[in-house]
């Protein structure tokens, strides 16, 4: 399956034009470098961030220290800088994650259960789209299983920007396992200090909504935290895939956090209950992709337009 989606986006966006060939000395465009438990990713030689497996304060896989094109960071320092940075959820609010407050009656946001990684299925794979997949075991607070997850991940340039591809599969051979109804489940992002909206940066949905008095708690196709750094423009959107169960309500704060989450409907809207059952054996998938971008100016990309250019891959 990764193999079969990863020449699928290869071949549409090098159609399209969006995505550039490997550097003329045939070195790989995307390498990985792993060091103990984190591996170093660079895009074209420059550093884009690492992803880190195995975490004795945060429990579970994370994504830190992303950069768009030129070197401009899109995520907080990690961990934050006293002084420089917001330093509130320093161990929940790494850079970019994927994190349950509720499986099970399990809290995997808070740290109060571990994401335990188990293993690479597929290696990382330095290439025009660097690529890796890993087989990640839920343990409760009591150490039992609640259960696994395969993820896949795809990291290449897009546009003037960067695309991560997130793909995670959720299941158990033992048991049901149930995705409870909280503001704190999905994909997260906290954003670096100055593109905090209450730093003068900007939170905004497809809808046209902005910052937390607009956009906190609406469902939309996309949601995007961008503000100035370095005298870019720089932002990060998160794309929840259409063919999900259920569109993403955003859970987007001021002061430099955004979330995808499906399962939040009384969280977010006072309704009726959300509970999502995944019966034993089966298999329960999210789709996501990451758009991060830099520009001179705060409108010079489109994402509408990206939005529509990206559907392409979730149609396919």
């Amino acid at each position: 399956m990764l193999k079969t989606w990863k020449f699928l986006i290869i071949g549409l966006l090098v159609l399209s034009g969006l995505i550039v060939h490997s550097p003329a000395n045939g070195d790989p465009l995307v390498r990985f470098q792993k060091e103990n438990s984190t591996m170093r990713i660079s895009i074209g030689g420059d550093y884009f961030g690492s992803y880190v497996y195995q975490d004795d304060k945060i429990l579970r896989p994370y994504f830190c220290d992303l950069h768009a094109p030129g070197g401009i960071r899109v995520t907080r320092n990690h961990p934050p800088v006293e002084g420089v940075d917001r330093t509130d959820h320093d161990e929940m609010h790494p850079g970019l994650w994927m994190a349950f407050g509720d499986i099970n009656g399990s809290d995997f946001w808070r740290n109060k259960a571990r994401v335990k990684f188990l293993r690479f299925i597929r290696e990382p794979q330095d290439d025009e789209v660097g690529a890796f997949s890993v087989e990640n075991q839920y343990l409760a607070s009591d150490g039992i299983e609640q259960c696994r997850e395969i993820c896949e991940i795809k990291i290449q340039p897009y546009m003037d920007g960067r695309l991560i591809s997130w793909r995670s599969q959720f299941f158990s051979e033992m048991h049901d396992v149930y995705f409870g109804d909280q503001e704190e489940m999905g994909l997260g992002v906290r954003v670096h200090t100055p593109m905090a909206a209450d730093h003068g940066g900007r939170i905004l949905n497809s809808l046209g909504q902005i910052n937390e008095k607009e956009a906190w708690g609406k469902q939309a196709e996309w949601c995007d935290y961008s503000g100035q750094v370095d005298g870019k423009w720089a932002g990060v959107t998160l794309i929840p895939s259409p063919h999900n169960f259920r569109t993403c309500w955003f859970h987007a704060r001021d002061y430099g956090f955004v979330a995808a989450n499906p399962f939040g409907r009384n969280a977010f809207t006072k309704g009726e209950k959300s509970k999502v059952l995944v019966k034993k054996g089966e298999r329960f998938e999210l789709v996501y992709l990451v758009f991060i971008h830099c520009g001179d100016q705060k409108d010079d990309i489109d994402l509408s337009a990206v939005y529509e250019k990206l559907r392409t891959v979730f149609d396919d």
